[in-house]
């Protein structure tokens, strides 16, 4: 068995949608990336990477590669999954902390858990997606961004 971690944030702009999870959150900024900026599902990504010792988010789908532009985070996390079982490997569990003082995540949470468990197809019990503020504290609490951390356990086929 081997564990992955992953971390990313993303900062808050204007004039783009808040995709996290694969879900479109009712808010009035969006985060600033390359693609859609999926903070969650770029963690989970950097964490299954990780856990493989197959580097990480940025060597795999590069932003300053113009066919990743704008790319929903789905099909990147898909192709992750699909990577790691030409590599012998399953996703045992995918754990993952998403840092946010605003919005508010937990009616979108389990949309997420729904959508991240099919797209490395596994279990919706498998897939731990929680939500916490930093009491208004750092970028997070002051509303500037969003952050995340995940952990996931994989195993050999």
């Amino acid at each position: 068995m081997r564990i992955g971690h992953g971390y990313d944030v993303h900062r808050f702009c204007d004039d783009r949608k808040l995709i996290i999870g694969g879900v479109q959150i009712d808010y009035q900024k969006g985060l600033l990336g390359h693609s859609d900026a999926d903070v969650l599902l770029h963690t989970i990504c950097d964490s299954l990477l990780g856990a493989a010792a197959l580097g990480d988010i940025g060597a795999h789908f590069p932003d300053s590669d113009p066919k990743f532009k704008d790319i929903d985070s789905m099909i990147l996390l898909e192709n992750t999954a699909l990577l790691l079982k030409q590599k012998g490997y399953k996703v045992i569990n995918i754990d993952a902390t998403i840092i946010a003082q605003e919005p508010k995540m937990s009616p979108h949470i389990h949309i997420m858990r729904k959508n991240i468990s099919e797209a490395v197809g596994m279990d919706i019990d498998c897939v731990s997606v929680k939500a916490t503020t930093e009491e208004n504290l750092g970028f997070t609490g002051k509303k500037e961004g969003i952050a995340c951390h995940c952990v996931c356990l994989i195993d050999q086929m």
